[in-house]
């Protein structure tokens, strides 16, 4: 299996992230490392507009075989067509014959390789459309609510007062990994009937957008070295 590791150069939250220095190396390294000790990836191939984060990421030991257009690395650019984009030009210029592929998010460092592997385990058992990593959200989302402009509250669900306790638990994508059969994603879909739930721990569930979210992942990483 391949893994893709897609990487733009624009970052509105957190500019410069994929190759910004995270206890002590790029944080697209982690990612870079963790892909390649997976006892089912054999190669990992970075997806970028930006040469930087290309030779960054070559350094670490991914493969680059071409950038990715501008128009596939915009703000509102659609992630299910850089893969498509990636996947059909490696398939039919460098011969690659991908079937089955992991997209891992430079995004998510504190991914640990038990992760990747038990993620494509079950993908492989169950034979499914695809398995997407979930944590579980510590707060009912029935207490969600949307903010009106002048600051008065909207209901989103039906409102029961309930003890938190009674709540149904509710898990949420952490973004960071992602196992495909290529026949679904060429339908333009993330799940189908046969798709699962890898479920993560919360600490090792960190999706780094903005500055907040990158100290804090320091942080954690001080604390499990420490």
């Amino acid at each position: 299996m391949i893994a893709i590791i897609p990487a733009r150069c624009g970052s509105k939250g957190l500019p410069g992230k994929n190759i910004r220095n995270l206890h002590g190396k790029p944080m697209i390294a982690y990612t870079i490392e963790a892909a390649l000790e997976s006892k089912y990836i054999d190669n990992v191939i970075v997806s970028t507009d930006c040469k930087e984060i290309e030779d960054v990421a070559k350094k670490f030991g991914a493969k680059s075989h071409f950038l990715r257009p501008e128009e596939l690395a915009l703000d509102n650019s659609k992630a299910i067509d850089n893969y498509l984009y990636t996947i059909n030009r490696l398939n039919n210029e460098f011969e690659y014959n991908v079937k089955n592929f992991i997209v891992l998010q430079p995004t998510s460092p504190l991914r640990a390789v038990e992760d990747i592997d038990g993620a494509i385990e079950l993908f492989n058992h169950k034979k499914a459309d695809s398995v997407v990593s979930y944590t579980e959200e510590h707060h009912p989302i029935e207490w969600h609510k949307h903010i009106t402009e002048d600051g008065k509250f909207e209901n989103i669900f039906n409102e029961r007062l309930l003890n938190r306790q009674e709540y149904r638990p509710s898990y949420f994508p952490n973004g960071a990994i992602y196992v495909f059969n290529y026949k679904l994603i060429k339908n333009n879909l993330y799940y189908g009937d046969n798709s699962y739930a890898y479920i993560m721990p919360r600490h090792r569930s960190v999706d780094i957008d903005t500055l907040e979210d990158f100290q804090y992942a320091e942080f954690l990483m001080r604390q499990e070295n420490a």
